[in-house]
């Protein structure tokens, strides 16, 4: 995925004669907020309650009892239910080529949150799937079982 390939990014380096690339428009328009705010999105914190991995934004003690009442404690069940990050909830899909677009984003937010899981994990095996749902782009995660 090109950032510049973006319409917003394109046209920014157009304006100074097209000779910037993604770090000099990061540089231009993100702060170091923003920067840290992304680096989460690409590589999130995971907790392991009662059997589960559960991306940390997700976890809370009193939503995981109801959920696991729910599910009957299928862990499964639980993390499907739990651990998806909704990206069309957060950016904004106005035609076929964003929604294209954030798609690919969404997979290699997916291809970083595995090489995560890996590392924080590195007994357990999970499928990280970034999906093109009707709404827009989910990534997710589950524990496989041996």
């Amino acid at each position: 995925m090109n950032p510049m390939d973006d319409p917003q990014s394109g046209a920014w380096a157009e304006s100074i004669d097209g000779a910037a690339d993604y770090l000099e428009y990061l540089s231009q328009n993100v702060g170091l907020a923003e920067w840290a705010a992304v680096s989460r999105v690409f590589f999130p914190q995971f907790v392991e309650v009662d059997g589960c991995v559960l991306w940390d934004r997700v976890y809370d003690p009193d939503n995981l009892r109801i959920w696991r009442e729910e599910l009957k404690g299928d862990v499964s069940s639980i993390e499907a239910t739990l651990n998806q990050f909704r990206l069309w909830q957060y950016i904004e899909i106005d035609d076929d080529e964003s929604q294209r677009r954030a798609f690919e984003l969404a997979r290699e937010i997916a291809a970083s949150w595995r090489g995560c899981l890996e590392r924080s994990f590195p007994g357990r095996s999970f499928d990280v799937q970034a999906t093109d749902t009707v709404d827009g782009p989910v990534v997710s995660f589950t524990s496989l079982t041996a």
